[in-house]
């Protein structure tokens, strides 16, 4: 079994390509030598009608593979394809930084070889230097492409909008980073990779027909809720004029359907206590997608201020400032804008969708996890208290007592069910095992209290929950032990770890070791801008 890329012409959509040269530089990827498999998501292969289910058992032998593992690794390009690298600008931790790109990635094209998806572009992380590599050499190491395709299916599991990782190909070649390491690639498949830097680089050069151009690209192909702006009425208006109100109109809703899926987007990495480390204006997708896996980290304890990325040393993207930042990066693209929307208080008012987004998925997002589904709760006296008062009370005890965030759900998720099902005493297993997660335990009985009399008014679904709060999430340990096996072409952590992080809610009892409390030299794990 493995990636088939067939040798007869691929069906490919290139509309990025039309937009023309100041949109990228058309280029090949930098071979790499002797390529080989690392991991090969047979997920996604499948979506794609890329997987080949005959044959021997496993990638290394596949006779078709080594094609694919050549294409994906950017020793060959397949017919049609149009290789190139995008350029954008952007701020970078609150800083203007000017011209950036695609520094080590290379756009292969969009593939619409299943129609059921739509195309989705098809990027080579790691494939060579570009005109936007700022002097660095274009490539990416084993390690960070690990983290990455481990940590976009996981994200795609958990429902939360994400780029994906096709696969990884590894090479010897040497990369320096901090310490020598090794080359490798990662294929990522996306519906697009804009970004909000894609504006901005346009808008800082003053070149209002690029904006205007990309403008219609992006409003085309990616936003049909705002196809509405298409119908505008001309009357007696000129062309011109005609043309200006459209843009504005255009601008205006593709602004506020941003913020609309970026405040959904922040809901999510709230609500599943994901840190993405670096939300850079240029890694900001327009399409609400979670992009660029640098140093990023799923919370072990509860601690709202946690700065995951060891760079960052003022904590500006700590986790709990989050939704902030991703506010102050709309506020830049609604300025990139402006040329095109004109009037300051139609942009302040697309702004102004993100907080009640934010909050609505946020609150239906908690509360799912406590077991109440939005329209058994919404809009009555059990929603307010349970968002108010259950809720907050919660955050606040797992803030203090800095608890373990993915096992307290999945244990209380377990206590419910328990309490549901055999209607056992207080001092059942599971709640147990829930209790014995915090120190003080008077504080949690006077919480669980206040959670189960609201049950009577408005019982949780426990079974629910448990498709809900994730036994597995990809903890640094979990990533960095796969990584130290790999090192040595031991891949068997990173298969495992796919396997289980693509079904999450699945009890898993063969992976056990891999759904408990972290060790505690975890605690000593740095990631940063390298990772």
């Amino acid at each position: 079994m493995g990636i088939q890329l067939p040798t007869s012409p691929l069906s490919w959509d290139h509309s990025f390509f039309q937009l023309g040269a100041p949109f990228f530089t058309e280029l090949k990827p930098t071979p790499l030598p002797s390529p080989y498999w690392v991991g090969v998501n047979q997920a996604l292969a499948k979506d794609l009608g890329w997987w080949q289910s005959e044959g021997a058992d496993g990638p290394q032998n596949d006779p078709f593979n080594d094609v694919a593992l050549q294409v994906l690794t950017g020793n060959a390009q397949l017919p049609g394809m149009q290789p190139l690298a995008s350029v954008y600008s952007g701020h970078q931790f609150g800083v203007w930084a000017g011209q950036l790109g695609d520094g080590r990635a290379i756009l292969l094209g969009a593939t619409a070889s299943n129609p059921n998806l739509g195309p989705q572009e098809v990027q080579l992380k790691g494939s060579g230097p570009t005109p936007y590599s700022r002097r660095a050499d274009g490539r990416a190491v084993l390690r960070s492409s690990i983290r990455e395709y481990l940590a976009s299916e996981a994200m795609h599991a958990l429902g939360v909008p994400t780029s994906r990782a096709l696969c990884i190909t590894g090479s010897d070649a040497p990369v320096w980073r901090e310490t020598l390491e090794t080359a490798a690639v990662v294929t990522r498949v996306a519906p697009s990779f804009l970004r909000f830097g894609h504006f901005e680089h346009f808008a800082a050069r003053g070149d209002v027909a690029s904006l205007h151009r990309l403008l219609r690209f992006a409003w085309s192909n990616y936003f049909p809720e705002c196809a509405s702006a298409s119908g505008h009425e001309t009357g007696q208006e000129t062309e011109a004029t005609t043309k200006t109100a459209l843009a504005t109109q255009q601008a205006t809703g593709l602004l506020q359907a941003v913020t609309q899926r970026t405040a959904r987007l922040m809901a999510h990495w709230q609500a599943i206590g994901f840190c993405h480390g670096v939300m850079n204006t240029d890694n900001m997708s327009l399409l609400g997608l979670t992009l660029d896996y640098g140093p990023f980290q799923f919370l072990d304890a509860f601690v709202p201020d946690h700065i995951c990325n060891h760079t960052d040393s003022q904590g500006r993207y700590a986790y709990d400032q989050q939704p902030r930042v991703a506010h102050w990066n709309l506020y830049r693209l609604a300025r990139a804008l402006m040329p095109l929307i004109q009037d300051p208080e139609s942009a302040q008012a697309a702004l102004d969708v993100f907080e009640p987004e934010f909050m609505a998925t946020y609150r239906r997002l908690m509360r799912a996890k406590l077991g109440w589904q939005q329209p058994q709760v919404e809009g009555t006296q059990e929603g307010l208290e349970i968002d108010q008062t259950l809720l907050q009370g919660l955050l606040d005890l797992l803030a203090t007592e800095g608890t373990d965030y993915p096992l307290f759900w999945r244990r209380l998720s377990w206590a419910v069910v328990e309490h549901q099902t055999a209607h056992p005493p207080v001092d059942s297993p599971r709640l147990t095992e829930l209790r014995d997660l915090f120190l003080d335990r008077p504080r949690f009985d006077a919480w669980w209290a206040q959670y189960q009399r609201l049950w009577s008014m408005a019982p949780p679904d426990g079974r629910a929950m448990l498709r809900t709060n994730p036994k597995f999430v990809l903890r640094n340990h979990l990533a960095e032990e796969a990584i130290q096996r790999a090192k040595n072409k031991d891949f068997s952590g990173v298969t495992e770890l796919l396997h289980v992080l693509q079904t999450p809610f699945d009890e898993h009892p063969e992976s056990e070791s891999l759904a408990d409390f972290p060790p505690e030299w975890a605690a000593s794990i740095e990631i940063s801008c390298s990772s």
